[in-house]
C-alpha cells in the first residue's frame, strides 16, 4: 500500500512539473532557447519515474525514493515560477514606455530582473544538488538500470545549462546590455536638455559670494537625482565609462558656450602685437573679469556637478571627469595669456600689469586649491605654479631695478622748453600708483613672498625706502639736466617748473610719504629759482633804463631797452611754465617789474618818445607781449593716471626707453 502511495506522489510531481514547463516554454526560448532543454528535462523526469517503478532493486524502499524526490520538487518548482516572472520583466525592459515615463521604475525593473536571474541560478543549483542525490541513491540501491540513471543525469545537465544561461544573462546578456544602453541614451538626453550656458555680467565689480554660489548651482534637484540613479545602476554593471565620456562631452560644450559670448580674441594675440601699453592694460582688465567668471562660476559649477553625479563611484572618477572639462573649457588658454605677459620684455608698466595679475590670482587662490588640488589636475596645477613664480619674480626684479633705471636716464637731454621731463612726470605718477591702496598691499605681498623664496627676512618699510631711492635719483637727474642748458635763464625756468611739479604732489600718496618739510622745501626752491630767473632776464633789461650812463642819450637807452626786450621775448617765446597759477604769477611779477619803470621812463622822456614813436613799444603793447609769455603749446602734467598726460607716441617713447634700459641691465 505504501509503495502505491509513493508511486502516486511521483506521478503527481511529474504532472505538475510538466504543466509548469509547458507554461514557461515561450520565455525559456527567449533566454537563449533554454526552453527545449527544460522540456527535455521534463521528459527525463518521466524516465526517472519509470526507473523507480516496482520491479527494481528489492533492497530499495519507495519511501527513501519519495523523500529524495520531494526535496528536489521545491527548487524545481521555484525555477519554473521564476521563469514566469522573468518573462514579465523582460516585456517591461523591451518596452520604451516605462523608460520615458518613469526612469526610476525602469531602473527598479532592471534590478528586479537581475535579482530574478540570480534567484533562478541559485534554485537551479539547489535542484541540481537534490537530483544528484537521487542519482546517487538510485546508483547505490540498484533501483533502476543504467539507462534510466543516464536519463536522470541528462536532466541534471539541462538544469546546469539553464543555470549557466542565467549566470550569463546576469553578467552581460543581450537583454540586460540593451537595458543599460537605453540608460546611457537617456543619461545623455536628460543631461543635454538640462544643460544651459551661464551668462556673464560685464561688471567692473568683482563677483560676490552670493553671485558665485547662485551661478555655481548645478542642475535642478529632480534632474540630478535621475542622473545619479542612472550612474549608480550603470556602475553595478561596470558601464560608467561611456556615461562619463558623454558627461565630459556635454558639459565641456556647455562650458565653452558660457564663454562664447565673450570677446576672447585677445587671448590668442601675442603680447608683441600690442603697440600701445594702454591696449594691454585694457586686455588685462578684461582678462581679470573673465578669469573670475570662468573659475568662480563656470568651473565651480562643473566641479560641483561632477561631484554630485559621479561622487558615489568608489574609483573617484569624478575628479578626472572635472579635470578634462576644465581643460576643454579653456582655462589653460587663460593661464597661457597671463604667462605671455609675465615672459614679455621688462618695463615699468609691466610691473603694474604683473601686480594686477597677481591680485587676480590671489583672489582666486582658494578657488584654485579647491578645484585643481587633485592629481587629475596636475597639468593645470603645474602651469599655475609656474605662472605665479614668473609673476612674483618678474614684478620683484622690475621693482628693485627702478632706481638704477632712473639713474641711467641721466644721460638723456632735458626738455628744450624748460618744462618737466616726461620721465619725471611719469615716475612720480608711477610712484603714486605703487603707493595707492590698490597696488601697495599687493606689491608688499609679492615682495614678501619673493624674500621668503630666497630665505630672506622681509623688512618693514622696504617699499618706502625704495620709493625714497627713486625720488632721490630723480633729484640728482634734475641737477644734471639743469646744467645742460646753455642759457641760465632757461635752466632756472626748468628748475622752477620741476620744483613746482613736486610741490603739486601735496595730498597725493607720494607727497604724504615724502612729508610736509620736503614739499615746503620744493616750494621754497620754486620761489628761489623764480627770483633768479627774474634777475637774470628782465632785471638786466630793466637796468638799462634805470642806470644812468653819461655816454648814452635817453633815446639810445630807450632803443637799447626795446632791442633787448625784443631779443629776450623772442628767446622766451617757446619757454613754458607748467602750472597755470605759476604762469599768472610770473606774468604779474614781470609786468610789475617792467611796466611801471617803462611807463615812468616814457613819461620822463616824452619828447623823445613822441619824436620816434614808431620804433618804441607802447606801454600797452609791452604789457600785452609779456602776458603771452609761457603760453606756448604745452602738455598738462597733472594727471593722476600713469602715462595719461602723454600722447600715445610720447608715452610709448618713455616706456620704450625705460624698457630698453631695463632689458639692457
Amino acid at each position: 500500500m505504501a509503495e502505491v502511495q509513493s508511486f502516486d506522489n511521483l506521478l503527481a510531481f511529474r504532472n505538475l512539473l510538466k504543466a509548469s514547463v509547458d507554461n514557461s516554454t515561450a520565455l525559456a526560448l527567449a533566454l537563449d532557447k533554454t526552453g527545449p532543454r527544460i522540456a527535455e528535462l521534463d521528459q527525463k523526469l518521466t524516465f526517472l519515474e519509470m526507473a523507480i517503478r516496482p520491479g527494481g532493486s528489492k533492497n530499495c524502499t519507495f519511501a527513501a525514493v519519495r523523500d529524495h524526490i520531494s526535496l528536489a520538487l521545491g527548487p524545481s518548482a521555484a525555477v519554473l515560477k521564476i521563469l514566469d516572472s522573468i518573462r514579465e520583466l523582460e516585456k517591461s525592459l523591451l518596452s520604451d514606455s516605462l523608460l520615458h515615463s518613469d526612469i526610476f521604475s525602469y531602473i527598479s525593473t532592471i534590478k528586479q530582473f537581475e535579482d530574478a536571474i540570480k534567484f533562478l541560478t541559485a534554485n537551479c543549483n539547489l535542484a541540481i544538488q537534490w537530483l544528484e542525490g537521487v542519482i546517487q541513491f538510485l546508483e547505490g540501491n540498484s533501483v533502476a538500470d543504467d539507462r534510466y540513471i543516464s536519463k536522470v543525469k541528462r536532466s541534471v545537465a539541462i538544469l546546469e545549462e539553464l543555470q549557466a544561461t542565467g549566470e550569463q544573462a546576469g553578467r552581460n546578456g543581450e537583454l540586460l546590455s540593451g537595458a543599460f544602453a537605453k540608460l546611457e541614451i537617456s543619461f545623455k538626453q536628460i543631461l543635454t536638455e538640462s544643460s544651459a550656458p551661464l551668462s556673464f555680467t560685464n561688471s567692473s565689480s568683482p563677483w560676490t559670494a552670493e553671485q558665485a554660489y547662485n551661478a555655481a548651482l548645478p542642475l535642478p534637484g529632480p534632474i540630478l537625482r535621475k542622473l545619479q540613479a542612472i550612474v549608480e545602476k550603470l556602475n553595478t554593471g561596470n558601464r560608467t565609462n561611456s556615461c562619463i565620456s558623454v558627461f565630459i562631452e556635454v558639459r565641456s560644450l556647455n562650458a565653452k558656450n558660457s564663454l562664447r559670448a565673450l570677446d576672447l580674441d585677445y587671448l590668442e594675440n601675442a603680447v608683441e602685437k600690442y603697440d600701445d601699453v594702454q591696449d594691454m592694460e585694457g586686455c588685462i582688465h578684461e582678462w581679470s573679469k573673465h578669469m573670475e567668471f570662468i573659475v568662480k562660476c563656470v568651473l565651480e559649477s562643473e566641479h560641483m556637478l561632477c561631484k554630485e553625479v559621479f561622487g558615489s563611484l568608489a574609483s573617484g572618477a569624478w575628479t578626472g571627469c572635472f579635470a578634462k572639462i576644465a581643460v576643454e573649457s579653456g582655462i589653460l588658454l587663460f593661464l597661457r595669456f597671463g604667462m605671455s605677459i609675465a615672459e614679455s620684455k621688462k618695463s615699468p608698466t609691466k610691473l603694474l600689469h604683473l601686480l594686477n595679475i597677481f591680485s587676480v590670482l590671489e583672489t582666486l587662490r582658494m578657488d584654485f586649491n579647491k578645484l585643481f588640488g587633485g592629481e587629475s589636475c596636475n597639468e593645470i596645477k603645474t602651469m599655475t605654479r609656474d605662472f605665479v613664480t614668473k609673476v612674483v619674480n618678474g614684478a620683484s626684479e622690475i621693482f628693485w631695478e627702478l632706481p638704477l633705471q632712473v639713474e641711467l636716464e641721466r644721460r638723456s637731454s632735458p626738455p628744450s622748453d624748460g618744462g618737466v621731463p616726461r620721465l619725471v612726470s611719469f615716475v612720480t605718477d608711477y610712484c603714486n600708483r605703487l603707493l595707492d591702496d590698490n597696488y601697495r598691499p599687493i606689491l608688499t605681498q609679492v615682495l614678501r613672498i619673493h624674500q621668503g623664496w630666497k630665505y630672506e627676512k622681509y623688512e618693514e618699510g622696504l617699499v618706502t625706502n625704495q620709493i625714497y631711492s627713486i625720488v632721490r635719483e630723480i633729484a640728482v637727474n634734475l641737477d644734471a639736466w639743469s646744467k645742460a642748458y646753455e642759457r641760465k635763464a632757461l635752466s632756472y625756468i626748468f628748475m622752477m617748473n620741476n620744483h613746482c611739479h613736486f610741490t603739486s604732489l601735496k595730498g597725493t600718496k607720494l607727497g604724504n610719504l615724502m612729508g610736509d618739510s620736503w614739499l615746503n622745501a620744493h616750494g621754497n626752491y620754486k620761489e628761489y629759482y623764480s627770483a633768479l630767473y627774474l634777475r637774470e632776464t628782465w632785471g638786466k633789461i630793466l637796468a638799462s633804463l634805470t642806470q644812468d650812463n653819461p655816454d648814452s642819450s635817453p633815446k639810445m637807452r630807450l632803443m637799447a631797452f626795446n632791442e633787448a626786450f625784443d631779443d629776450m621775448y623772442k628767446k622766451q617765446l617757446n619757454w613754458v611754465v607748467i602750472d597755470e597759477s605759476l604762469t599768472n604769477k610770473m606774468h604779474k611779477l614781470v609786468v610789475q617789474a617792467l611796466v611801471p619803470a617803462y611807463t615812468s621812463y616814457l613819461q620822463k622822456y616824452r619828447v623823445v618818445v613822441e619824436h620816434r614813436s614808431d620804433v618804441f613799444y607802447t606801454v600797452q603793447s609791452l604789457e600785452t607781449m609779456l602776458n603771452t609769455l609761457f603760453k606756448a603749446k604745452q602738455v598738462k602734467y597733472t594727471s593722476s593716471t600713469i602715462g595719461s598726460h602723454l600722447t600715445g607716441e610720447q608715452r610709448n617713447a618713455v616706456i620704450d626707453q625705460l624698457r630698453f634700459t631695463l632689458t639692457a641691465m
